[in-house]
């Protein structure tokens, strides 16, 4: 998903679209997620992990398949629809395992710590690899025939997780209440801490997806090529994914409120920074930084969240989470397409920097939400 979302933007400017349309077709990963969010959820409270995982892998497939036998704009937004469904439904049914898997507060930062790992490396690879492939593949044939093979690569990437997942063993189902009494996933949202963490997640997802959009278009107009686009998108990955193997080693004196609080303070000051970088090398710096602030992020959310929901329920409450954040990724790009038409790139930055510096004010609020070692004792 990643390296499709890389690519086929690229694909659609040189095609002569405008900034406005490829944040549309960078909305349309999210957009599946929104609807599909909460009955992915659900279905993998009930199945449990090989069986979700086995349909994202060929929706994932087919998705980026069409992309290569059809390298035109409407087949890339049916791609973006496909590759971000199966991503979000397969990342449900693993945190959901994951999560179950681990027992007590400290265990749930190791453990997603080290789960987060995995989309922070395909962050790198899918980007890095499908720049490589349109730069270098398509030289002697033609810029199409590089990004067909990009897309064939991402086609086949998605083809190893089920082999992953396949051995895995199952953990025993739960006993759930009667589906007459089963209440309803919005009734999550009464609760105060849950809203805040959401709030405070959907800033800094906000954020990540402000760095996708905006980087390809920056790089596009400031003559950089491809492979240097993917590299420092992959450079954010890669430092992501560093972070998270520093946290699990810390995870006994990380507070989620502390870690989510400070967060969103660096990249709230990074994001003011970012737009001064005239060179590949200075976006490339601040990507890094950006990507460790960021990096923290998601093992703390779901840390917490696994912490304030009830057992039984963990799914819908990963599918509300994804369903929240994705819903804003949606409407995002496009707003940020527009935006960056009226006021710039640089504007776009800045204001997305100040929103999320005073929205810290969330994360902090967070404090009383968990006792001192972590545990609220709903896990």
């Amino acid at each position: 998903m990643a390296g499709t979302r890389m690519a086929a933007p690229l694909l659609a400017l040189q095609q002569g679209y405008s900034p406005a349309a490829v944040g549309i077709l960078l909305a349309l990963f999210a957009l599946t997620q929104v609807f599909l969010a909460l009955p992915a959820g659900r279905f993998a409270d009930r199945n449990g992990l090989r069986k979700p995982v086995s349909y994202s892998v060929v929706a994932a497939v087919l998705g980026a398949g069409a992309a290569v036998a059809f390298p035109v704009f409407p087949v890339l937004c049916i791609a973006a629809l496909l590759t971000g469904g199966a991503s979000g439904a397969a990342v449900i049914s693993l945190q959901r395992h994951v999560g179950r898997a681990a027992s007590g507060a400290i265990e749930l930062r190791q453990v997603f710590s080290w789960l987060s790992i995995g989309p922070a490396v395909s962050n790198f690879i899918g980007p890095f690899t499908a720049g490589l492939l349109i730069d270098h593949a398509g030289a002697a044939t033609g810029s199409l025939s590089g990004f067909r093979w990009a897309f064939f690569l991402m086609a086949v990437l998605p083809l190893a997780s089920w082999f992953l997942v396949k051995p895995t063993r199952e953990l025993p189902p739960l006993v759930t209440l009667h589906a007459s009494e089963r209440p309803k996933a919005w009734d999550l949202l009464r609760e105060p801490m849950f809203r805040r963490l959401m709030l405070a997640n959907w800033f800094l997802s906000s954020c990540w997806d402000v760095h996708t959009f905006v980087v390809p278009v920056l790089g596009f107009e400031r003559g950089v090529s491809a492979s240097v686009i993917g590299t420092i998108l992959g450079s954010f990955a890669l430092a992501a994914a560093a972070v998270r193997l520093v946290m699990p080693l810390l995870a006994a004196h990380l507070r989620e409120w502390k870690v989510l609080a400070v967060s969103m303070l660096v990249t709230a000051l990074l994001f003011g920074v970012y737009p001064l970088m005239r060179s590949a090398l200075g976006m490339g710096i601040c990507s890094v930084l950006l990507g460790l602030a960021l990096g923290m992020v998601q093992p703390m959310v779901m840390s917490m969240l696994h912490q304030i929901t009830p057992e039984a329920r963990h799914g819908e409450a990963l599918g509300l989470r994804l369903m929240a954040i994705n819903a804003a990724s949606v409407l995002m790009p496009m707003l940020f397409g527009f935006a960056g038409a009226v006021v710039g790139i640089a504007g776009v930055f800045w204001a997305t920097g100040a929103i999320v510096g005073i929205g810290s004010r969330t994360a902090w609020l967070l404090k009383g939400s968990l006792q001192p070692n972590g545990d609220s004792g709903k896990h």
